[in-house]
């Protein structure tokens, strides 16, 4: 330790945070909450009044509606999906956190794409560039996925080829969407709509967070 009572080398450092515990990966949560709640306000603050008092001028603002509500679905199924995982770690090793930053990255420039593609009302180069963005966050998402399910013991071998075949076949679809985007901005559109709702049930669901012997007790139990 220095004399300003901080470890020495990196190592040190992680040994003090895995002595931390829950209270690690609580803050990681937490950092990953306050990045989408940041997220989602610069969205909104993106979303611009019709200069018209008449009802009808909202109809010209379908570009940014539409856009709006798929990138806040996006950002909610993220976060629900990230919260179900989070709940299966007491620490998060270190390539963990660097992962969760890198999917975070992707995930921030959302705000950018989604203003670019309600600009232009649907053009093909901003679809294609909102496509390839969900690409690569769900992408890192999958990293993320399969190195906290590899880690846990709550996964039988066939419930962990179960949930990254989905993970795996959502992330195909949005290839697919940004490709077909090139083509058809709203083919593509409409693809990422249905590789959305591959996430809406969450890869792993709630009742795996109790431990299969308790859940197995629970049965039994009369």
């Amino acid at each position: 330790m220095t004399g300003g009572g901080l470890p020495e080398k990196p190592m040190e450092l992680w040994k003090t945070m895995r002595k931390m515990g829950p209270s690690t990966a609580g803050r990681l949560s937490s950092y990953t909450d306050a990045v989408f709640a940041v997220i989602i306000t610069i969205m909104v603050l993106e979303l611009r009044p019709p200069a018209s008092a008449d009802f009808t001028a909202l109809l010209a603002l379908w570009p940014t509606v539409i856009s709006y509500v798929v990138s806040y679905a996006f950002i909610a199924i993220i976060w629900i999906n990230h919260h179900y995982l989070m709940g299966y770690i007491s620490v998060p090793s270190l390539r963990l956190i660097w992962l969760n930053f890198g999917h975070l990255f992707f995930v921030s420039l959302l705000p950018f794409a989604t203003a670019w593609m309600a600009e232009t009302v649907l053009a093909r180069g901003p679809v294609v560039t909102y496509a390839s963005l969900f690409v690569l966050t769900d992408g890192m998402y999958n990293l993320f996925e399969r190195e906290i399910l590899r880690n846990s013991s709550e996964f039988s071998a066939s419930e962990y080829r179960a949930t990254r075949r989905r993970s795996l076949l959502a992330l195909l679809l949005f290839a697919v969407a940004a490709g077909l985007a090139a083509i058809e901005p709203w083919l593509g559109f409409g693809v990422i709509c249905v590789a959305l709702a591959l996430h809406l049930v969450p890869d792993v669901s709630g009742w795996r967070r109790v431990p299969r012997r308790a859940r197995r007790s629970r049965r039994l139990a009369p």
